[in-house]
């Protein structure tokens, strides 16, 4: 299983984020809207995954879509911006559905979406969610499976302006959890997903890791850092109360 994105809500607008980014050296683009969800976003890509910067575009089509994806975005958001979850890539996303309901998980069956570009292109994939009350435990991955092959789209991605050669140096090296019980959260999360334990607090993906850190203050678990390497920058960027740190 493959990292495909992580997901950090944020109250500036894509435009704004892009610009942001950009700024700061990197080529970061606006995706486009979710008209079923009521949000947008900006993009990152890395050479095997990305970064999507979700805002808010429409609170009434937003608060009425009832969909897993948008109701941790709508009740993190309450609190501020920050990361809000990852998501695993998977090219067989049926079979998983039909794993994890074998080892005992209730979850959404295999959902179907879209996003609309800004050059009116029509993108679409599955996702597929464990079903879980939305609170301050640390959500559960959700998966992705999409249209196209890992090939297909980032020809796509790059005939569109998405991904230039500067975003296959950068890769997502660590995603950093702190949770109130690591040891508990990492025994569930090889248990159901079948990921192999690098060290006391790692597990591993095909193209991250996955570091569990012991939640000292407060009571929300949530990811809470994102290490990138291939960047000139070496230095951690603050930004929309999330943690990113440049190897």
């Amino acid at each position: 299983m493959y990292l495909d994105h992580i997901v950090h809500h944020v109250t500036k607008t894509p435009k704004d984020v892009a610009e942001d980014w950009c700024a700061k050296g990197f080529h970061a683009v606006v995706g486009g809207q979710h008209l079923h969800w009521g949000t947008y976003n900006a993009l990152l890509y890395t050479k095997n995954s990305y970064i999507e910067w979700l805002a808010l575009e429409h609170l009434e089509v937003a608060s009425k879509a009832n969909h897993p994806f948008i109701n941790l975005f709508l009740n993190d958001l309450k609190t501020g911006p920050g990361f809000g979850t990852i998501c695993i890539r998977t090219s067989t996303i049926d079979e998983l559905c039909l794993q994890l309901e074998g080892k005992g998980l209730e979850t959404s069956g295999v959902l179907h979406a879209e996003r609309k570009t800004t050059s009116g292109l029509v993108r679409k994939w599955k996702m597929l969610f464990v079903k879980e009350e939305v609170s301050d435990a640390l959500p559960t991955p959700f998966f992705i499976e999409w249209e196209e092959s890992d090939k297909e789209r980032y020809q796509l991605l790059h005939d569109d302006s998405s991904i230039d050669s500067s975003n296959l140096e950068l890769a997502i090296a660590a995603c950093e959890f702190y949770v109130a019980e690591p040891r508990e959260v990492m025994d569930k999360w090889k248990k159901y997903f079948d990921l192999k334990e690098q060290d006391e607090q790692t597990l591993l993906l095909s193209n991250t890791q996955l570091v569990f850190k012991k939640l000292e203050n407060g009571t929300k678990e949530r990811l809470e850092s994102i290490q990138i390497s291939g960047s000139d920058i070496k230095e951690d960027i603050i930004y929309e109360q999330a943690t990113y740190r440049f190897r």
